[in-house]
């Protein structure tokens, strides 16, 4: 790009000063607002009116201009007028051109000092002080040009005018950056907000989906496996099926308990007072969960070495209970007819260490598997992580599945 035209294009100013409700990026210049419209109207009227009475009155001096000078002076005067609708555009090139004009006319004195205050609105301390500083000069060849005596009086006076377009135009930009920073840092506190809300919602719905999995999916398998039972052995006796059809209605009715809490948390509104919570499973509640497992003719052998298990503390017992409940539902599901075995061990101080193993069928029948999703066992690696514990599970070198974790007490 050649000299000339980089100027120019330089000369375009950011938007971002030229409205300050106008969202829109740095470099994109866009049309005038209807407000932009009224000022530059009223700026050039202003222009207009103040540089004819100044002209009348240097007509009238007591060292009155000369025809041709009056329309050299009259001419300049327009043209500097007329360049004030590109004062947004290039604020630099219409100052540049307006203090030159002023050289010859002193009807384009109010036009160049609202092209210099635009000039201060829209650009950096460097070119305002360029422009601003043309004016000493200038005004020094127009006291000369004309014939003023009072050559002192004309700078003092032009200085001052200066000074006070460049602080009134300084004064315009330092309060729309400060405008712009307070709008910038509202947006970014208001994206901040809504990522913060939408990483509470999701890690809310992980929740959720998680308590889901752990209090529906040990219940509902229980309840296919006894089915499962009843279809793959019609002979059974009449109080085999009684028995059955009891445990298949009672672990439907807990499961339907339990899916009521979870819905009845999705459901609560802001301002309304929770839900009671259901009654979480604690570590003395293993044995009960192996005993209702036993109850689908499972083979489970299980083992608690915990003294006073009713005093562990209410999270440690709610992970314990679910890494069984979850290791058990996986048997059911896809091991079901082989042997398991459940370890529960620990003391306050020492750690509590979960084991349950089983053996990986041989030959499994595709139409009695459960389908699973996968994610139980994921979901208990996550708790166990966020508990402090480990979790080790996957087949051993002895033919078991193994579910192994080591919680922190």
């Amino acid at each position: 790009m050649s000299t000339p035209r980089r100027f120019w294009a330089e000369q375009r100013v950011p938007e971002l000063l030229m409205s300050p409700g106008d969202p829109a990026g740095p470099d994109i210049v866009h049309s005038r607002t209807g407000r932009d419209w009224v000022v530059d109207i009223v700026g050039f009227l202003v222009a207009v009116a103040f540089g004819v009475l100044i002209l009348i009155s240097a007509r009238h001096d007591t060292n009155p201009l000369t025809t041709s000078e009056s329309i050299i002076d009259a001419g300049c005067g327009a043209l500097a007028c007329l360049s004030l609708w590109w004062r947004r555009r290039w604020p630099l090139g219409v100052a540049l051109i307006t203090v030159l004009l002023g050289t010859f006319s002193t009807s384009a004195t109010i036009a160049g000092l609202l092209a210099l205050s635009s000039l201060a609105v829209h650009r950096s301390v460097r070119p305002v002080v360029l422009a601003a500083a043309l004016w000493i000069p200038t005004g020094l060849i127009y006291a000369i040009y004309s014939g003023r005596s009072d050559i002192l009086s004309v700078l003092l006076l032009v200085t001052a005018l200066v000074l006070a377009a460049v602080a009134w135009g300084m004064f315009v930009r330092a309060r729309r950056q400060l405008l712009l920073s307070l709008r910038e840092r509202a947006l970014r506190a208001e994206a901040e907000q809504r990522s913060h809300a939408g990483r509470v919602r999701m890690a809310e719905r992980t929740r959720i989906a998680r308590e889901m999995h752990d209090v529906l999916a040990h219940r509902i398998s229980m309840i296919a496996i006894h089915a499962g039972g009843l279809e793959v052995r019609p002979d059974l006796p009449a109080e085999k099926v009684r028995e059955t059809a009891e445990l298949l209605r009672s672990t439907a009715r807990q499961a339907l308990e339990e899916l009521r809490d979870v819905i009845g948390v999705l459901r609560e509104d802001q301002g309304q007072d929770a839900t009671p919570a259901a009654p979480q499973p604690t570590l003395a509640d293993i044995p009960r969960l192996v005993e209702e497992t036993r109850r689908t003719d499972a083979k489970i052998e299980f083992e608690m070495l915990v003294d006073h298990p009713d005093a562990a503390p209410s999270a440690l017992g709610r992970d314990a209970y679910r890494i069984v409940q979850e290791a058990l539902t996986n048997i059911g599901k896809h091991a079901r007819g082989t042997a398991g075995r459940v370890q529960v061990s620990g003391a306050e101080g020492s750690g509590l260490h979960i084991s349950i193993r089983n053996r990986l069928p041989v030959h499994a029948d595709p139409g009695l598997t459960l389908p699973g999703s996968g994610a139980g066992l994921l979901g208990l690696q996550e708790r166990v992580t966020l508990a402090g514990g480990t979790l080790v599970h996957g087949p051993d070198g002895s033919g078991d599945f193994v579910v192994d974790a080591e919680l922190q007490w």
